[in-house]
């Protein structure tokens, strides 16, 4: 019997919820005593010499994480010397790693691999699932280094950063949220109490002062904790293979007659594809899990789409978090390297009250913070 055809869609959100609430209560059962332990010291935190700022969220997936790590390190890089720590997710590797250059996305993870593609001869990148052990080692091999970004460390309680920042969706509110699996929140939404700076991202560009005022009234935050908005920014398209004459080096280029195939590997595609869609009315979208690696049959059936799609001049489009794992995948057709290509992502802070992230951020690496 099918359901879907009897019940509509509320009666069948409503079956769900019942069925998923009793996990989310004993889920958040857990976090609570886990916390508790913490707070009590019946779990052990540890502190460094070294400044550790934690960069995370409380919500499973999707609020830029990555390009947020790589706003920092940028500003960053010429005042510290910056190691990087994160555990490294769904690498087919464990342990600590130091990420060197014949490194893959299978050895640190995908979104590693991106920050040190770009960074590698600027900062100090490893993967480590025990982060208090990852820490110990890389100032063991490197005794210079006096800033560690914590990558996704905001539930890695064992460690004790100096600087909490935590990132929060503007479309998927905290406050509007609830508990895995009901939800997608990974720690109560009062969490947030915990951290010392929260950055709502994803922000739309004409963001009104009545948002802001309702955000902060929502959060509900300690006057000493201090937020702030950032969106995403993307830039013109670049070859996942070098090529020698790139079709497309701006999607203002694309005619009306061309045909995108938009691939995507990520928590939450919607963003890229709305993009996209600006420049061009025939955009087919395929997804997958967020950091799938692609096998040999993803590709037969990528191709088969691709084929497919109706345009006199054909592209496959995907984000830079994907590129990485296309560009070292030994199955992604030579024939095709010349029709796919990445829209970079950055990272851009609103202007609002006159907060400056990087620089309060540096105030309270250094303990400058009143």
């Amino acid at each position: 019997m099918d359901l879907s055809k009897i019940l509509n869609k509320d009666q069948r959100k409503s079956i769900m919820d019942a069925l998923l609430t009793p996990f989310s209560w004993g889920y958040g059962a857990g976090v609570w005593m886990r916390n508790t332990a913490f707070n009590m010291g019946l779990l052990p935190q540890e502190e460094f010499d070294v400044p550790v700022v934690s960069v995370g969220n409380i919500t499973v997936g999707g609020t830029g994480k990555t390009p947020h790590v790589e706003y920092i390190i940028e500003a960053l890089y010429r005042r510290y010397h910056v190691a990087v720590l994160s555990r490294g997710y769904k690498r087919k590797t464990k342990g600590f790693i130091l990420a060197s250059n014949t490194m893959t996305p299978r050895d640190i993870g995908d979104e590693p691999y991106q920050i040190y593609r770009k960074y590698g001869g600027l900062i100090t990148l490893a993967v480590c699932e025990k982060r208090r052990k990852g820490i110990r080692e890389l100032m063991r091999i490197d005794p210079s280094i006096n800033l560690i970004l914590l990558d996704d460390g905001f539930q890695h309680r064992y460690v004790k950063p100096k600087v909490n920042v935590v990132l929060v969706d503007y479309n998927r509110p905290p406050y509007q949220d609830r508990l895995m699996p009901l939800g997608t929140l990974r720690e109560p939404a009062e969490r947030l109490l915990r951290c010392d700076m929260v950055v709502v991202t994803k922000c739309p560009t004409d963001l009104t002062a009545m948002d802001i005022r309702m955000l902060k009234k929502n959060l509900d935050l300690f006057p000493s904790q201090q937020l702030y908005f950032s969106n995403i920014r993307y830039a013109d398209p670049v070859p996942v293979f070098p090529v020698q004459s790139p079709q497309l080096t701006s999607l203002q280029w694309l005619r009306p007659d061309d045909a995108i195939l938009c691939l995507t590997g990520i928590a939450t595609p919607k963003p890229l594809v709305r993009y996209l869609r600006q420049y061009s009315t025939n955009v087919k979208v395929m997804h997958f899990d967020d950091h799938h690696f692609f096998t040999r049959r993803d590709f037969t059936d990528i191709f088969k789409v691709f084929n497919e799609l109706n345009g006199s001049r054909k592209f496959i489009i995907t984000t830079e978090k994907d590129a990485v794992r296309i560009l070292n995948n030994p199955y992604y057709p030579p024939t095709k390297r010349g029709n796919i290509f990445y829209i970079p992502m950055r990272v851009g802070f609103l202007e609002m009250e006159g907060a400056n992230f990087i620089d309060d951020l540096v105030a309270k690496i250094e303990g400058e913070e009143e």
